[in-house]
Order: C-alpha cells, then structure tokens, then sequence
C-alpha cells in the first residue's frame, strides 16, 4: 500500500506541501556544506538561466575542459523559472520541507526528480555511499484554503522546535536550521524565495498584526494535520 501523501493529484496554479526525509530516518545533511549544496541546487534551477552569456563563455577557446564540461551541463539541465515558484523551506538534519507553487501540472515531479537524484550523487559521493539516500518517493499534499496556506508557513518555520521543550526564544530556534524564516521577518538572503503572498496577509504598520508574532504563537496543528509531515515519527 503507498505511504500516506505518495499519490499526488497535481493542478494549474496550486499550492503544495512537499516533503521528505533520509533512508531508516538516516541524516541528509551532515554539515554546512550539505546544506549550502542543497540549496544552491534550488537556486539553480529557479533563477533564470542565461543561455546566451553561457554560450559566450562556451566559446572562449582558453577554457578548460573541466569548466567546459560544467557550462554543458548548465545548459542542458532543467530550469523552472516563472514556472515553480518556492514559497517557504525548513531543512532539517534528516528531513525537509518546502511549500511550492506550480504554474502547470506536472512541474513539481520534474523538479522534485531533477533535484532529488542530483543531490543523492553529490550526498553518494561525498559520502562514499551507494544506493538510495531518501525513505521513500517524496511526499506532495495539495492547500486547499488560504487559512492552511498561512498556518502551514508557521509550521514549516516552527519546525526547529516542534519535538523540543522550548525554554528559549522561539526565532532564535527556529532561526538555527536553514529556512525561509529570514525572507520572512525582512532580512533577504534568497532571492528565489517568494514571501510576498504570504506577508500580504500582515501587517507592515502595526507589530502585533506581523508575521513575526504569527510565527512566535503555540500553533495547533489540527487545521493542517493531513497536510504536514508525521513530525512525531521523525
């Protein structure tokens, strides 16, 4: 039988929760660096690319084979600019998540695949490891309200502190794994991360109507439970 969220029903223009974490709940991210590659692979594949520089640089005849070999592969790999648009992120040591729109259906499946086997070689081979590097085929539940919209963003952005007794500052926490969170309380580190919509929602004006205090709040979970991961089993 599939494992819960494994089915995906994909539309134009939709919202989703996507989500998945390591082989035995093994670790995916083991230092900065796993991160930073992670990440600059989302970078890459939804900021525009821009052939006509690429092919200019292909035709300098002083380049090396190996800096030839990686403008090919620029050229050649998928890029899903205007076409995917990452709304919010949460990586964790042994899991991860991302709350992504897509313009047509199907989009999200090539990227999820595009990214996913180009992380696991990086992962393979650094590592030294052989086979697969996630428990399953990645996770995608559908948004069906703005209400879930919302509320799922804080749970993505909470999930530092979800299985932890908290006695400290919840941004600090929820600032110490790589997020979106920062887009969020106006501190810009990625552009291809889209907050706009989201913070349309609060206020710019008045501190006790901003997405900073929705974060900082205890959430229940029940508006969004068929749409988050089974964060107690991790």
């Amino acid at each position: 039988m599939p494992s819960r969220n494994s089915l995906k029903i994909y539309a134009d223009g939709s919202y989703y929760h996507i989500y998945n974490r390591g082989v035995e709940k093994r670790i995916i991210f083991t230092d900065s660096q796993d991160y930073n590659v992670f990440l600059n692979y989302v970078a890459e594949y939804l900021l525009p690319k821009d052939e006509d520089k690429l092919k200019d640089q292909l035709s300098n005849p002083d380049l090396t084979y190996r800096d030839k070999d990686k403008i090919i592969r620029l050229l050649r790999m998928n890029n899903f600019y205007k076409e995917i648009t990452l709304i919010a992120f949460c990586l964790m040591p042994n899991h991860f998540h991302l709350l992504i729109k897509q313009k047509t259906a199907g989009l999200i499946d090539k990227f999820m695949n595009s990214l996913g086997t180009r992380y696991t070689m990086y992962f393979n081979k650094k590592h030294k490891r052989v086979g697969p590097l996630y428990q399953d085929v990645y996770k995608a539940v559908m948004i069906k309200s703005d209400e879930q919209l919302l509320h799922l963003t804080s749970y993505i952005h909470r999930n530092p502190i979800l299985k932890r007794l908290l006695q400290e500052d919840v941004l600090r926490v929820c600032l110490s794994q790589p997020s979106s969170l920062s887009e969020y309380l106006g501190n810009s580190q990625f552009s291809w991360v889209h907050p706009e919509e989201i913070l349309a929602y609060f206020s710019k004006t008045n501190p006790y109507l901003s997405y900073e205090v929705f974060v900082k709040q205890e959430e229940n979970f029940l508006l969004i439970q068929d749409k988050a991961i089974d964060f107690l089993a991790l």
